[in-house]
């Protein structure tokens, strides 16, 4: 579901499938048709099952102190469709969303609807052509309508399980979708991934014969102060809370001097401590946090980001999540730092119930409320320190701006 998507498509005529189907033959034809615009970008490529759009964000704000123009594709919407097309750091206009629509409507029926976005994203970066263009997976990496391009690097922030259903049960399964964005010769920058996955990624690069930069191995974060790598810089701090972001803002730094862009120090250093996203560990008001960890992995991050900006300190957790997520696994990651749990039912043809969520929780403090746009106005009546977790596309439903 792409919040707003439905009314463009009913605007400009378009058919398109909302389900999820991976696979490249369509949009390889589609793009065929309309002259392939993918080919007139320089793309940097990221795949991984947690920190891909923190790592987009860093390297965006980087890029644009160095006086560089960029293109972002990202997934999911944070609040509609136009934050999925980002020119410059702005979500894309109506007016040009419009545009790009119009260009669209031959089309019809051929595509699914995250394969139709992704074709409006090229189109509209083909006809701004920014310096770099930064395109996020939607699912995997192997299969998904993104990897169509031959990009200058490929990024694989993390690999933990996450749609299961599509990506595989293992994390060798799932490491051999993240590592299909490895193209041949192009080099690629990871960060620290389990054994089993690590050892996939660095089999595919053998095969394609492709540099790998691994984080721990050829480059690092040492104290939130300094990266050393390609290039040592030292930095200014961060905006962006957590180990994890560190390691992200490493790896988003060696992706852009792998891909030949030269950085200065004093540039780098304002990009890394001016980015910020919304819902990372998201301050809206005080003692209200917004952060979308929707899988185990993501709440062990969430977890240690708790522990060390709230020592000795328990949160009350406002929490909604889609049916196909690992819940069970995600709640007893949560667990350690909760004063209690109460369960959302939001608006989303996937999402699970509040009760459903309930009846898998191990903890005794918790209870069911349904969202009727009251979900912050919950967390305002909370004494404790509130975080709201679990679905990016809950997140996306709150009224807080």
């Amino acid at each position: 579901m792409i919040p707003k998507m439905k009314e463009y498509k009913e605007r400009w005529g378009i058919i398109s499938d909302d389900a999820i189907k991976p696979g490249l033959e369509a949009i390889q034809k589609v793009l065929q048709l309309i002259g392939n615009p993918e080919k007139t970008l320089n793309v940097i490529h990221v795949s991984g099952t947690n920190g891909k759009g923190s790592t987009i964000a860093f390297m965006e704000s980087v890029l644009k102190e160095h006086g560089y123009s960029t293109g972002v594709f990202s997934s999911p919407a944070i609040f509609d469709i136009h934050d999925q097309i980002r020119l410059n750091g702005t979500p894309i206009s109506e007016k040009e969303l419009n545009q790009t629509f119009n260009e669209m409507t031959e089309l019809s029926g051929m595509l699914t609807d995250f394969e139709l976005l992704t074709v409006a994203a090229f189109i509209s970066f083909k006809r701004f052509q920014p310096d770099y263009v930064l395109v996020e997976t939607g699912m995997g990496g192997l299969l998904d309508s993104t990897n169509v391009i031959t990009p200058i690097v490929s990024v694989i922030t993390s690999i933990a399980l996450d749609h299961t259903a599509f990506l595989g049960s293992t994390l060798h399964e799932v490491a051999v979708h993240k590592s299909g964005i490895i193209k041949k010769g192009i080099p690629v920058v990871t960060g620290p991934l389990p054994t089993e996955a690590m050892q996939v990624v660095s089999q595919v690069a053998a095969e394609k014969g492709s540099l790998l930069q691994i984080y721990g191995k050829d480059f690092s974060m040492e104290n939130d102060e300094r990266f050393k790598g390609q290039q040592n810089i030292k930095l200014r701090g961060r905006k962006m809370k957590g180990e994890h972001q560190g390691i992200n803002a490493a790896i988003a730094i060696q992706a852009l001097l792998i891909a030949g862009v030269p950085l200065s120090e004093d540039d780098t250093g304002i990009g890394i401590v001016n980015t910020s996203i919304p819902h990372r560990f998201q301050e809206i008001e005080p003692g209200i946090f917004l952060d979308g960890a929707h899988n185990p992995a993501a709440a062990r991050v969430l977890v240690n980001t708790i522990k060390s900006e709230f020592p000795n300190e328990k949160v009350d957790f406002v929490i909604g999540m889609l049916k196909g997520k690992d819940i069970k696994g995600t709640l007893d990651e949560l667990i350690p730092v909760a004063e209690s749990f109460t369960f959302i039912t939001f608006p989303h043809k996937e999402a699970a119930s509040g009760d459903e969520l309930m009846a898998k929780c191990n903890f005794e403090n918790k209870k069911v409320l349904v969202a009727r746009g009251n979900t912050i106005e919950l967390c305002r009546k909370i004494n404790n320190k509130c975080i709201v977790t679990g679905s990016l596309y809950l997140l996306a439903s709150l009224k807080y701006r």
